[in-house]
């Protein structure tokens, strides 16, 4: 066990001519915007505010990852050599806010020039475009690096074309060279090995333990002003087990890739009651941050494969996720614009159901994938989609209210990724940009993937009546509220004619149950 002192920030005196701004989520110290610091003359500026924590209802581990994170990059930069001002959140002068933060440091430092990378979300964007105007001083936006795709690149691929993920997926293999044969082949003679990869366990799995990152006296010191400055908040401490250094999140790559990357492809959509991470890589939050890049992840699964340590489906699965799902999603999120939060294509308002925030419902899918988020930040994509989101999807809650869950309740949320992922592809509200059809489902599809279904009260196969499943009976409740919009989507053809097969009083019946359950479960 460490027995290194907690942190403590460095004085920075005297004028500086670049002061670097790093953001908590850019955590990199090859990024452009710390590429050519001089350690004598520039300086660079970390802050923890509060408001990055309050402006949604953010989860004690996320808050807790993210400054503990930002303290020991702190570290490494000053073992750099290169000056740091770091305002921590019970600083006594801290405004906790970004512009404030800035102002103090321009007034005190006098830099000629402030630069940033630029950051992942609109708000904060917005907010540094005004501040070479408010503060008077030079403020240069670099393009952040971190990512495979230029944001350039992206808006001449989406030029007059439907941005379908797969199309760009394949174009992304390609230009990278991953997985390929020798003749520019996917390897294996397939883009895509969904087919092979929905598996569900037949019986309670088995999978290995995930590595442990002890807290060192500085995650422990921010553990407990979490505690102090935000009590009350959603979600509890006990349990935090993030990387939070480079070398850490290196160490769970190599994890993941060694233990479980190999069963991750199959098993990749399916759940079971008290296991909540399985196969999964739980390697985002240190992709979010910046502790990794995204192409030594892909390197590492793509030679675990060469090498015959894993299947073709496991390693595609994964490297899909990585080189396609997730820059595809970043190109959709700048691409759209601001506005792009306020959409809601299927005109829905209601609230987000209170057992969101406790886990207390005796839907046991509902239960477990929630309760694991307060535990642990954390569900993997199919809790998210198919559980949390499905529900949300189906019942008619605002797409807007669910989007302000998933970012403050999962550590590795950032708006970027959070926004387009939960509007778009849960919520089918953006109207088809990122989906092609809403991933809607009864509780059958939730009965196929987990076990979750035996020891609960409800009945997957009933839609009406009283033990019947909500998400069966708010499944066909949404597709008789939305029949008509969903007529000329091509892929809804087959949900919808059985649709038509129901009688009008088997509709009203329907429309009645799911009216009583959202006064029973929403209100």
């Amino acid at each position: 066990m460490t027995t290194s002192p907690p942190f403590r920030p460095v004085e920075v005196q005297g004028d500086v001519d670049c002061l670097v701004f790093v953001l908590g989520d850019q955590l990199d110290d090859s990024s452009p915007a710390l590429k050519e610091i001089d350690s004598r003359r520039d300086a660079v500026l970390m802050t923890e505010v509060r408001e990055e924590a309050t402006h949604v209802p953010s989860h004690p581990q996320r808050t807790a990852l993210f400054l503990s994170a930002m303290r020991h990059f702190a570290l490494v930069l000053e073992r750099k050599n290169i000056r740091v001002r770091y305002v921590q959140l019970d600083d006594q002068s801290n405004t906790h806010c970004f512009s404030g933060e800035l102002g103090r440091a321009i007034a005190e430092l006098k830099p000629k020039t402030v630069r940033l990378t630029r950051p992942g979300e609109h708000r904060v964007l917005l907010d540094a475009e005004t501040w070479e105007r408010r503060f008077s001083t030079r403020v240069e936006i670099l393009e952040d690096r971190h990512f495979l795709t230029n944001l350039g690149e992206f808006r001449t691929w989406m030029t007059d074309r439907r941005p379908i993920m797969d199309h760009f997926y394949r174009q992304q293999r390609r230009r990278m060279g991953i997985l390929l044969d020798g003749n520019d082949k996917p390897v294996g003679g397939a883009w895509n090995y969904d087919a092979d990869n929905r598996q569900a366990f037949r019986s309670e799995p088995d999978p290995p333990s995930l590595p442990r990152f002890r807290p060192d006296p500085t995650t422990r010191e921010v553990i407990d002003l979490v505690r102090r400055w935000f009590p009350g908040t959603a979600g509890r401490l006990e349990d935090f087990n993030w990387p939070v250094t480079r070398r850490q999140a290196r160490r769970a790559l190599s994890d993941f890739v060694e233990n479980r990357l190999a069963e991750f492809g199959v098993y990749q959509d399916a759940m079971w009651a008290g296991q909540p991470f399985l196969y999964h890589s739980l390697l985002s939050p240190a992709l979010n941050l910046k502790l990794l890049h995204p192409r030594e992840v892909v390197d590492a699964v793509s030679n675990a494969h060469e090498t015959g340590r894993v299947p073709i489906n496991s390693a595609e699965g994964f490297v899909r996720q990585v080189i396609g799902w997730r820059e595809f999603i970043r190109g959709i999120y700048w691409t759209e614009g601001p506005e792009y939060a306020s959409r809601n294509a299927l005109d829905e308002h209601g609230p987000l159901p209170p057992f969101y925030w406790t886990a207390e419902t005796e839907m046991v899918c509902l239960r477990e994938a929630i309760e694991q988020v307060l535990r642990y930040g954390y569900g993997h994509h199919i809790h998210r989609l198919m559980v949390t989101g499905n529900f949300a999807l189906i019942s008619g809650v605002s797409p807007k209210a669910l989007s302000n869950w998933y970012l403050g309740m999962y550590v590795d949320a950032v708006d970027w990724v959070t926004l387009p992922n939960t509007l778009g592809m849960v919520m089918h509200a953006d109207g088809g940009i990122v989906g092609t059809k809403p991933y809607a489902a009864s509780g059958r599809y939730i009965n196929r993937m987990s076990n979750y279904c035996a020891e609960c009260r409800y009945d997957p196969r009933k839609r009406s009546g009283p033990k019947a499943c909500p998400f069966t009976t708010f499944y066909w409740d949404f597709l008789l509220r939305h029949q008509t919009k969903f007529t000329t989507n091509p892929r809804m053809k087959m949900m919808l004619r059985n649709v038509d097969r129901l009688g009008r009083g088997e509709r009203r019946t329907i429309r009645n149950q799911a009216d009583r359950y959202r006064k029973a479960l929403i209100v």
